[in-house]
């Protein structure tokens, strides 16, 4: 970290626009702009400045944002939004002053930001195909409810099966009547599983040509390439965390504290409204195994 920068800037992202609030080292506001977000604004701006501590908050954007602006010199700092008080308690909050209250934050005391760690594009890639896998079997799970709720409700029963064979084998217990309605549906089931069989065989590829560490996490009964491949793009680099206990809290799993004076209470029940270290909703731990896609935002 850069403990001699010449300015903080605040950027307050946007989904069109941003705002940039700049402080120089007295803590006196020297700029305040707008432009667009966008790759090709962001680097003709920042490019312009000397290294500068630069805050801003986890979102859409601060991903692409934060490699950008490393990438040029500046010490990055993404700020857990859930921990920043000071911005969405604000009564008269508005971009601008987001941006410079980011600012002031980040010359005061960095860790007040509660930072989080952005994983590399990389493993953001990687991650995204057991994403897009998950998206695929969401979208069965709900054909397939589809197809055997419209059935029932004539009277009739679909066979049970898993949903890799529903196709082959509801196809021929659909009633006539109903066989306009759900043989498209049950055309898209059989390319969905399809489309799924090929997600497991990339993931299978990926656990063996760039993530070896993967077959160690698989000695564990229950654990598949999907589960222990969600695990190490979670964590990335296991490296940044000093201690083995340190990685449940950084994903969430913490448990509820309530201390004030004298009067303390820790409940057993884990605090999963949402992640500590990236302000996401919970890895989804709702899956079995072989369909467990980490939805933590840890890194993200």
């Amino acid at each position: 970290m850069n403990k001699n920068s010449m300015y903080f800037v605040g950027l307050d992202l946007g989904d069109k626009y941003s705002y940039i609030a700049i402080l120089d080292k007295e803590g006196e506001l020297i700029e305040e702009t707008r432009l667009p977000t966008t790759k090709t604004s962001f680097h003709q701006r920042f490019s312009m400045l000397p290294p500068c501590r630069v805050a801003m908050e986890v979102g859409t954007h601060s991903r692409w944002a934060s490699h950008l602006l490393t990438e040029l010199g500046h010490d990055v700092l993404v700020a857990n939004a859930r921990k920043l008080r000071a911005i969405y308690h604000n009564p008269r909050k508005d971009d601008r002053a987001d941006a410079e209250t980011l600012a002031r934050l980040a010359r005061l005391d960095p860790e007040l930001l509660s930072p989080i760690y952005h994983r590399s594009p990389q493993a953001q890639a990687d991650l995204a195909v057991l994403r897009s896998r998950d998206a695929l079997i969401r979208s069965r799970t709900l054909l397939v409810n589809h197809a055997r709720s419209i059935v029932k409700s004539s009277g009739d029963r679909l066979p049970s099966c898993s949903a890799n064979c529903f196709a082959s084998k509801a196809a021929p217990a659909v009633p006539e009547t109903l066989r306009p309605a759900l043989s498209p549906i049950l055309e898209t089931i059989a390319s969905l599983s399809q489309q799924i069989r090929e997600y497991d065989r990339h993931i299978e590829q990926l656990c063996q040509d760039q993530y070896p560490e993967t077959k160690l996490l698989r000695n564990v009964s229950g654990v598949g390439p999907i589960t222990a491949l969600a695990y190490v793009l979670t964590l990335e680099d296991p490296k940044r965390f000093l201690k083995s206990r340190d990685v449940g809290p950084a994903i969430g799993l913490v448990p509820r504290r309530d201390q004030s004076g004298d009067h303390h209470c820790e409940s057993p029940r884990l605090a999963m409204n949402s992640c500590v270290a990236c302000s996401s909703p919970p890895p989804n731990t709702s899956s079995v195994p072989s369909d467990l896609t980490v939805t933590c935002d840890v890194g993200a």
